[in-house]
């Protein structure tokens, strides 16, 4: 059976490793530690996980250790019998429960604490928990995948991680690398990106200049593919031309990437031209964003006027994009 990367892109070497091990690993019930940095795709590759295991017909039940406040994280996780504390008006079913046969997904498990990890390391250890006010010993027959963007390692160093757990969550290690080590996958995440963010923001494809490939391609990702990702849609929404240039890449890449920072030439406009001021907005009672809207929508106005509403003339009068203006005027209802 082939294995089932659940949409994650790449060709690169080192995804193709991390591909490898995954399929090894899935067809186990063995508790899996996958460890990656911030934005590098930790919980599509757990899905990918689960989609490729033995359970991939039951469900699949993620839980953010770092999103839910530490005194409502253990009834998350277990549930609660009604009356267990002031607000427990009814029983309720927590995440091991409701995953029965399937996988249960701890994400950002750093974030725990150290109250409730002896609890995680029981279920690991014995297969079995109860719920917050509860009594009764519920079996867990659940596969349990962790991940943190943490040196589990230095934490257990420092006392804020038991090393007793670390180490059974630790069976099988899967390291993700970040995207500045998968070379070839930076572009080609990008072109996949971009097709799909311009599919919904713009009336046709973006290209990419070839020296903005090489840009992007040296540039770190300090926010690895989630940032890529952001990246891409800003530009699908952003740029005018029909091409990412140098111009549209923001200064913080091209610093770091060693290309100079082009100067952003000052508009010339005639003595007696008026700036828009603030007492113009308070005199319109607008915020800006309102203002700005106006402004640009009597600008759109005034140049289809002039051309007897031939989109492509309006565009060169403008000074803009054809593609460009028929997305403003789908924008403000205008077609």
């Amino acid at each position: 059976m082939s294995f089932d990367t659940c949409g994650i892109i790449g060709k690169s070497s080192a995804l193709q490793e991390v591909f490898r091990i995954l399929a090894k690993v899935a067809p186990s019930d063995s508790t899996i530690l996958v460890t990656g940095e911030s934005g590098t795709g930790k919980e599509l590759l757990v899905r990918a996980l689960h989609r490729n295991s033995r359970r991939a017909d039951k469900p699949f039940v993620p839980i953010n250790c770092g999103a839910i406040p530490r005194e409502l994280l253990e009834s998350e996780l277990f549930g609660h019998e009604k009356g267990a504390f002031t607000h427990a008006i009814r029983t309720k079913i927590g995440r091991f429960e409701m995953a029965q046969g399937g996988t249960v997904f701890l994400d950002e498990i750093g974030e725990m604490e150290l109250s409730l990890q002896v609890k995680i390391l029981r279920v690991l250890q014995e297969r079995e928990f109860e719920r917050v006010g509860g009594g009764k010993t519920i079996k867990a027959d659940v596969r349990v995948v962790a991940a943190t963007n943490r040196d589990l390692e230095e934490e257990v160093r420092r006392g804020t991680f038991r090393e007793d757990l670390f180490y059974r969550l630790n069976v099988i290690p899967i390291t993700l690398p970040p995207l500045r080590e998968r070379g070839e996958d930076v572009l080609v995440l990008a072109r996949y990106f971009l097709r799909n963010f311009c599919a919904n923001n713009r009336s046709g494809p973006l290209g990419m200049a070839e020296e903005v490939a090489g840009i992007l391609s040296r540039y770190s990702w300090p926010g690895n593919v989630r940032e890529l990702e952001n990246f891409m849609e800003r530009m699908s929404i952003l740029c005018d031309g029909e091409s990412i240039g140098l111009v549209d890449l923001p200064d913080k890449i091209l610093r770091e990437t060693g290309v100079e920072v082009p100067r952003r030439v000052p508009v010339q406009v005639d003595a007696s031209f008026r700036w828009p001021e603030l007492k113009d907005l308070r005199e319109q009672c607008m915020g800006l964003k309102e203002f700005l809207d106006q402004v640009e929508e009597r600008l759109l106005n005034e140049a289809l006027g002039e051309v007897d509403g031939v989109k492509n003339k309006a565009a060169e009068v403008l000074g803009i994009k054809r593609t460009t203006l028929i997305e403003k005027l789908k924008k403000k209802n205008m077609l």
